[in-house]
């Protein structure tokens, strides 16, 4: 009888779980194909990264700094396989969430305690950079076409209007309902990114261009060297959605999911490689050190170019901020139904979601310090998810021979990283002061 009734109970509790990811973001909707898996991490990966990799180079220099970049490249297109491979290691199961992965390598709760905060941090932080983004590129591209400067709108007004345009997509119901946003938003990475280094190659090296750094002091090129050692980790961000991107993706016996996913993996970095690089580079060519921390904003000309470059950016990060407010929708919603047994549905969905846009775009409108939070952030938690926590958990599920090839390039990456991880955020946080001593709220 008690036997009879356990059964029963554990049969309600997988009808329960069923309909539940029936209903959840991530898992409502597994009809996705190579190329979403393509433009979703293009999406994801060429954002607002990308548009301070020029001021970094001028911080690191042309060895350090190009010798980073490609070393970063490498390694997570790494990690970002092993997350690829790992999605479905245990037969029968799929991980369809970052945090999903890290218990089945730490535990239930310790995989939450160590996953979930640095995701969530990662998800959200990117969602405020993104606003911060989206406000400026189209205060930008109305200075620009502006004789006068434009009208006296402050930077506030600009941010509150991309989040309208995020209260209302925020609430379309799953991943691959926003395929054709991200499809339109990695079309415009590919088009403002190869307008700032065509636009910089055009314009010509400036003849009094110097590449020694723009510190005066010693502990000044300490700080500066870096923070922007955490601006380059923060342009690799792919990984914090990878998992649950995958999870769109139908998979059979014959045709796992990781097929296609690695296949748009693929497509996606090399679009990556062919959008950084020559941002990078050129755009450090061309400036040295007196390139700004965005490289649009050191554009003057010509005019509408640039104001289109900017248009393209604010569409692109429209496209972005879905991408990974996703993932953080599908994880506060399931503990609102899980831990707190709010009943699902569209009420439910709708209040999160709004109050969410709302969070982001207030935390915006305080702290538009776009550069040094880049730098921050970049740090303390892109560089975990992306560099070294999966070689983490590959180490721990894939049990690779002590000191075989495997082993050591997974412990090569962790070192890498968390190297990044402890010396990034001291810069970043003298940015962030000098940033902040001068700055007037909602100015």
């Amino acid at each position: 009888m008690a036997s009879a009734v356990e059964y029963a109970a554990a049969k309600q509790k997988e009808e329960d779980e069923k309909k539940l990811n029936e209903w959840l973001p991530i898992t409502s909707s597994r009809n996705g194909k190579w190329w979403y898996s393509a433009f979703h991490n293009v999406t994801a990966m060429v954002g607002a990264g990308i548009l301070g990799l020029p001021f970094a180079m001028s911080e690191l220099g042309w060895g350090v700094g190009v010798s980073l970049m490609v070393l970063s490249w490498v390694v997570t297109l790494y990690t970002l396989w092993q997350m690829v491979e790992m999605h479905e290691c245990v037969p029968g199961k799929r991980f369809d969430r970052y945090h999903e992965l890290g218990q089945e390598a730490f535990g239930e709760k310790l995989g939450l305690w160590i996953v979930v905060p640095l995701q969530l941090t990662v998800e959200v932080g990117l969602c405020i950079i993104y606003m911060i983004t989206g406000g400026k590129s189209i205060e930008k591209a109305v200075a620009v076409l502006s004789d006068d400067g434009g009208p006296p709108i402050k930077l506030t007004y600009y941010i509150m209007m991309f989040a309208s345009i995020q209260f209302f997509l925020s609430h379309l119901p799953n991943f691959n309902s926003i395929t054709g946003i991200s499809l339109l938003a990695a079309i415009m990475s590919v088009c403002y990114s190869t307008i700032a280094w065509t636009a910089s190659l055009k314009k010509g090296v400036l003849p009094d261009v110097e590449y020694r750094s723009r510190e005066s002091t010693t502990p000044g090129k300490t700080f500066a060297f870096l923070s922007a050692l955490g601006d380059v980790a923060f342009a690799f961000a792919g990984h914090n959605v990878v998992l649950e991107i995958q999870a769109t993706i139908p998979s059979t016996p014959e045709t796992p999911s990781k097929k296609p996913m690695w296949k748009g993996v693929i497509f996606a970095y090399i679009v990556v490689a062919l959008c950084y690089f020559p941002v990078a580079w050129i755009g450090y060519l061309v400036f040295g050190n007196t390139v700004d921390d965005n490289i649009l904003l050191s554009l003057q000309r010509p005019q509408a170019l640039i104001a289109t470059a900017n248009i393209f950016v604010f569409i692109h990060v429209i496209g972005s901020y879905q991408v990974f407010a996703m993932p953080v929708f599908d994880m506060v919603e399931y503990f609102l139904v899980i831990r707190l047994k709010f009943k699902p549905s569209k009420a439910l969905r709708f209040v999160t979601r709004t109050l969410f846009v709302a969070f982001t775009m207030f935390i915006g409108m305080t702290f538009p310090f776009f550069g040094s939070i880049l730098g921050l952030l970049g740090g303390l938690v892109f560089a975990p998810t992306s560099y070294y926590l999966p070689c983490i958990i590959w180490l721990i599920l894939k049990k690779p021979k002590k000191y075989g090839l495997d082993w050591c390039t997974n412990w090569a990456c962790i070192i890498f990283g968390a190297t990044l991880t402890l010396l990034a955020p001291i810069g970043a946080m003298r940015q962030f002061i000098l940033q902040a001593s001068d700055y007037k709220f909602y100015q």
